[in-house]
This record gives structure tokens, sequence and C-alpha cells, in this order.
């Protein structure tokens, strides 16, 4: 069963992954569960925006697929206690160097993301 859980959370992580290169916001809205608030540091500039404004961001910007960028993100991590669990990852993308943490819940057997923080580290 846990490594069902594990095969589960990668997969939500790598369509995440799909979602943000390929700048696909249908793919990457059904990441998350809803009412999602997305907290970050950029360059010490604090970053506070709902899922939707968050969307709304990556379906605006050039993608990191059309910026002919390589795909460079990866999972760093994932713990997993019963029914939560937190995902560490590397995006590399866009001219910065992020890191996210991604609390995950699993309801209605679905893994999703109910919090996202990153942060970008020089």
């Amino acid at each position: 069963m846990y490594t069902d859980h594990i095969r589960d959370i990668e997969n939500l992580i790598n369509r995440y992954f799909e979602g943000i290169f390929n700048g696909d916001t249908i793919k990457l809205e059904t990441c998350f569960h809803t009412n999602v608030y997305i907290y970050g540091d950029l360059k010490g500039m604090g970053y506070l925006k709902s899922v939707n404004e968050y969307l709304e961001g990556v379906k605006n910007r050039k993608s990191p697929k059309d910026l002919n960028e390589k795909f460079k993100m990866k999972i760093i991590g994932i713990d997993i206690m019963g029914k939560i669990a937190m995902a560490k990852l590397h995006l590399p993308m866009l001219g910065y160097n992020y890191y996210d943490y991604l609390s995950l819940a699993r309801i209605d057997n679905q893994w999703k993301i109910v919090n996202k923080i990153f942060t970008h580290v020089e």
C-alpha cells in the first residue's frame, strides 16, 4: 500500500511539473485542492496568491518550454504519514532556482496539493 501511495504522489508531482513546464493550466489545476494559497519568497519579496491567481499567472507567462529551457525539475524527497504527505521539489526555471514544499492530502482516494510554499535560492 505504501508503494502505491508513493507512486500516486510521484504521478501527481510529475503532472504538476508538466503543467508548470508546459504552461498547461488545465493539467496543473488538477493537482490542487480548491482554496489553496501559495506562499513564497522571491529574492526577499513576499508572494501570496490564491491557486486561481497563481494559475492565471502561469497562463499569462511564457512557459519554460516556450523559452526552450531544459527540463530540470526533480523530486528531492517525499514523506508520507497516513493520509498526509510532504514533498520537497527543485524547479530551476525562468531564471530562478526554485524550491517548493508541497503539503499533500489524500482526499476522496486522490492525492491533492493542499498547500504550496516556495523560495528562490541564489
